[in-house]
């Protein structure tokens, strides 16, 4: 009788800390590309961006376009992706054309950079690039977090 109670809190945890791990898994910011369109998307962006540096309005204006043309790039990939997932396609890529990719994808944040530098103003920009890192180093921490889950 003890062994049984003692046996259903373990089961009792256990399924509560893997549903957590579930649901915790099952967000992000997937879902956002999959039920808003490319303006929502944009706006909100926009919006994001306008309470952190203080856009003025030209600035805001300068800024939706550059979101609607980054969030029209990311959701025409992620359909490329997704098609050649459902048709099976989709293949590991080989060493170079990881290197083509990665290389692809620096040159177009380095042309984002430049674009947005000349739409913000030099304290914004400082602001921005700090937001950046900040952002970038939260991400390092989490996937050293799941890597270690394992």
């Amino acid at each position: 009788m003890k062994y049984a109670k003692v046996f259903v809190v373990i089961a009792l945890t256990s399924t509560i800390i893997v549903s957590a791990q579930q649901q915790r898994h099952s967000g992000g910011k997937g879902k956002y590309y999959k039920e808003f369109t490319v303006e929502q998307l944009a706006t909100l962006k926009t919006k994001k961006m306008t309470l952190a540096l203080d856009l003025s309005e030209k600035q805001q204006q300068e800024v939706m376009k550059f979101h609607m043309a980054e969030v029209e790039y990311r959701k025409t990939k992620m359909e490329e992706r997704q098609a050649k997932k459902e048709s099976g396609e989709l293949k590991k890529p080989t060493a170079e054309e990881r290197y083509a990719m990665e290389n692809a994808k620096l040159d177009r944040m380095i042309a984002q950079q430049k674009q947005l530098k000349e739409i913000l103003s030099n304290e914004q920009y400082d602001q921005w690039k700090k937001m950046q890192l900040y952002r970038h180093s939260q991400q390092k921490q989490k996937s050293r977090k799941e890597s270690r889950r394992g």
